[in-house]
């Protein structure tokens, strides 16, 4: 048996920053409502004719993710791309990654489980390095959100939050099991599937061009749909059991926590976690007030960003721990 070890890291985010002050010119809100509900300060959005799709995006986070680990990309034995955001309905963008970077015929898997997605990819990529299938795995986190929401008043209370950008990691088998990825916790709960939803287009609900016969500008099922105070309430409590299921399968407690990576879906929560664990603002790393909630991108840019500030260090307790539609959440505990 084998642990998986993370070797390398790299993010992209566009270049368009959009302030709240600049949401505020388009619907109802005020940089003050936004900052006290979410902590966002401003997000990344794509600028149409830009270039930049949720592949490129994820692209250019993996080949500085190759880079920083070291190897060639035909090292590279498979591809794990987790998104929501995907360039097609099919085919994903995980054989569009393989295509793009020019790696070798190696397999492609596309995840998708929204914000737990990149917690779901790296479970994935180390139970196959674990098994001893593959060797150095690709794992990435894209997102592009901003051509997808509904930027006026109405769709005010999900369109602040969601920003656009991708991060990636190289995982590569470690012989000593006392390091690395030390394990993953996985969970969903479907019973909650709509809170946290589109609902359109879909093959089982409404097809696209049920839409286009219809054009009724008051139909909303093609916008994210969320119930925030809801999904607040479940993630506090899910994210709290997920860190414990964790900590106590590797016999370790909250104070052996060096650095913990929340999924950056609202800085109140992170801030509701922070405190239930007693962590101090040096143990929690945050990132959402500069790039909003980036979905499957979001632990994967928040984790890159930490390694480059010195933030994790060879030893490091590193906890990973996402929540989001599906309900799904999960953990990943590592020794860095």
């Amino acid at each position: 048996m084998y642990n998986s070890k993370i070797i390398g890291l790299g993010h992209y985010v566009p270049e368009n920053v959009v302030t709240n002050d600049d949401l505020s010119k388009v619907m109802e809100t005020n940089d003050a409502w936004i900052q006290e509900r979410t902590g966002i300060k401003e997000r990344r959005h794509v600028v149409k004719g830009d270039g930049d799709t949720t592949t490129t995006m994820g692209v250019k986070a993996a080949k500085i993710a190759i880079e920083r680990a070291g190897i060639d990309k035909d090292d590279i034995d498979f591809i794990v791309f987790a998104t929501l955001s995907p360039d097609y309905y099919f085919p994903g963008p995980g054989v569009l990654v393989q295509r793009d970077l020019g790696i070798k015929t190696v397999g492609a898997l596309d995840v998708r489980n929204q914000c737990s997605g990149f917690v779901y990819a790296i479970s994935i990529a180390d139970q196959y390095i674990k098994t001893g299938m593959y060797k150095n795995v690709l794992v990435i986190g894209s997102e592009l959100h901003s051509h997808g929401l509904d930027m006026t008043t109405r769709g005010r209370g999900v369109s602040v939050i969601f920003g656009d950008g991708a991060g990636a990691a190289v995982l590569t088998r470690e012989e000593d099991t006392t390091k690395g990825i030390l394990s993953t916790h996985l969970h969903s709960e479907g019973q909650h599937a709509e809170e946290l939803s589109l609902i359109a287009p879909g093959m089982g609900n409404r097809w696209v061009t049920d839409i286009m016969e219809d054009n009724d500008p008051n139909d909303e099922s093609y916008y994210p749909h969320m119930n925030g105070q809801f999904v607040f309430k479940n993630a506090v409590v899910r994210f709290s059991e997920v860190i414990v299921e964790g900590l106590e399968k590797n016999k370790l407690n909250a104070t052996d926590i060096d650095l913990l990576v929340p999924h950056q879906a609202n800085l109140r929560i992170s801030q509701f976690i922070q405190k239930k664990f007693q962590l101090s603002d040096d143990q929690v790393f945050n990132n959402i007030m500069k790039y909003g909630n980036t979905t499957a991108a979001s632990i994967p840019i928040a984790l890159t960003e930490a390694w480059e500030e010195g933030k994790v260090k060879s030893g490091d307790l590193v906890v990973l721990a996402a929540f989001g539609s599906g309900f799904t959440w999960g953990s990943v505990i590592i020794r860095w």
